[in-house]
């Protein structure tokens, strides 16, 4: 299937590793010109050189988008190669504490990195998508915004806050030829997540190998009617639909990519 991505510009935020690297090469795979976002200037080359050795157009922006000034750069850089067509919020904080260890501190440290650094991109690229016509805000949101558990209660709350605001920006957007939707990965087999699991199955007698692993640790932690973890590869797939013209007639949508793991129907 031809995604008709080729002559797009897309920034994804968090581009240096996981879903984020995955969803700028499928990207870029599919013809976008990419522009891979982190902190950390060698990680972002590293991901820039991959992609440009395939062949890919990529630029990059450095900043901490957790910080008005930090968005402010990205942005500029972003937008130094072309317009932005397509904004994938994916920069975000995990932090596996529960309620007695989530401060109100934390709490605010923590919606700044998932909630607000994601606004203040729509808010610098938005304008320009609405005066072409034309764009696509993808937020990369989780199941456990609409079915939380009391571990991580601060992190569970700015998941909510991104799938609720890309409903909001949605009805924002209408008749402006931009649409605004939801990518909802389940447990997903990024590097941290496989490292988890090596580390954790001695303990849980999971088994000896990461097949085994991976079919026990889904059963006890994420049942889904797949029987295993997702792949950022998979997820990538998501976006890259939602992103392109081929998807123009969903917009305040969330798109679950979790193998049936939230069971309600929406």
């Amino acid at each position: 299937m031809d995604l008709q991505l080729a002559g797009k510009r897309a920034l994804v935020t968090g581009s240096t590793a996981g879903l984020g690297e995955a969803i700028a090469r499928r990207l870029s795979a599919e013809g976008a010109a990419v522009v891979v976002h982190g902190r950390d200037e060698q990680r972002a080359a590293k991901v820039a050189d991959a992609i440009r050795g395939a062949g890919g157009q990529v630029d990059v922006a450095i900043g901490d988008l957790a910080t008005d000034a930090g968005a402010v750069t990205v942005a500029a850089a972003a937008q130094s190669g072309g317009p932005i067509d397509i904004l994938v919020n994916n920069v975000g904080a995990y932090d596996p504490i529960g309620w007695a260890q989530a401060t109100p501190a934390e709490w605010a440290r923590l919606y700044e990195v998932n909630v607000i650094s994601g606004v203040r991109m729509i808010q610098h690229l938005t304008p320009g998508m609405r005066e072409r016509g034309w764009g696509r805000v993808i937020q990369i949101g989780g199941g456990l915004a609409a079915q939380p558990t009391a571990d991580q209660p601060h992190y569970t709350a700015t998941l909510a806050a991104r799938h609720n605001l890309a409903v909001s920006l949605a009805r924002e957007l209408a008749g402006s030829g931009v649409t605004s939707n939801v990518v909802a990965p389940g447990a997903i087999m990024v590097d941290t997540v496989r490292d988890l699991l090596l580390r954790l199955a001695p303990s849980h007698g999971w088994g000896d190998n990461l097949d085994e692993i991976e079919r026990a640790a889904a059963a006890d932690w994420v049942p889904n009617d797949t029987g295993r973890f997702g792949r950022p590869e998979e997820i990538a797939s998501a976006v890259a639909y939602l992103a392109s013209p081929l998807a123009g007639y969903i917009s305040g949508a969330t798109l679950r990519v979790d193998g049936g793991t939230i069971r309600n129907v929406q």
